[in-house]
């Protein structure tokens, strides 16, 4: 066998090994955001992230996700730790963020302010990252005017940065008394599963969509 034949036969079948590494390589999910992400009263396995890695992976698309809920969460928090949660690479970012922000009345411009630093330090570090929006909504008590300005920041922002909205993270499950504890804030194990039913069906689509480009 001449040399150059032998070389011919390493070359494809180290390509072959690169290309099943790639094939075999699990899409990163990071989910950051407050007390609904670290699922709150619930086991890490019962919360919506590690749920819908479940989902996913059932359905033969291999992915790690990375909870990275922090209860009590405010968006200035988030900010000031998003640096060391993005030490790792990350393919899908979910933000999941706000919430705490409406429920102390904090100033709207400065949520969204704060949420577009944070998605703009992911972009600079993950240029090629997909990243999803979870919209969020406050009491009616916090007043017409607030809770108007509020709701519309996910939009605006989805809008102007090109980012997958899900117009509101605990759609059909808000407002559903046996699918959410005692709080009336949180979602029991049940509320989670309808979560990742709905988030990760938007995910599932992204990934697609992005792996047939």
């Amino acid at each position: 066998m001449s040399n150059t034949s032998l070389v011919g036969k390493w070359v494809v079948f180290i390509a072959a090994i690169l290309c099943i590494s790639a094939a075999e390589s699990p899409k990163t999910i990071l989910f950051f955001g407050d007390s609904l992400t670290a699922g709150y009263g619930l086991s890490v396995e019962q919360a919506f992230p590690a749920l819908i890695e479940k989902q996913l992976q059932a359905k033969g698309i291999t992915v790690k996700a990375i909870n990275a809920g922090l209860s009590g969460e405010t968006s200035a928090g988030g900010l000031a730790r998003i640096d060391w949660v993005l030490r790792q690479p990350v393919d899908v970012f979910v933000l999941e963020l706000g919430a705490n922000d409406g429920l102390r009345g904090l100033p709207v411009e400065q949520t969204r302010q704060n949420l577009q630093t944070i998605i703009d330090k992911v972009r600079q570090r993950n240029p090629a990252v997909t990243i999803v929006l979870t919209g969020m909504m406050v009491p009616p008590n916090m007043g017409p005017d607030y809770t108007a300005a509020f709701k519309r920041i996910y939009p605006d922002l989805s809008k102007s940065n090109r980012v997958k909205l899900m117009p509101f993270l605990l759609a059909d499950v808000a407002g559903h008394e046996e699918l959410n504890q005692a709080d009336g804030i949180h979602p029991t194990a049940e509320g989670h599963r309808i979560v990742a039913r709905n988030l990760g069906k938007i995910i599932e689509e992204l990934l697609t969509s992005k792996s047939n480009n």
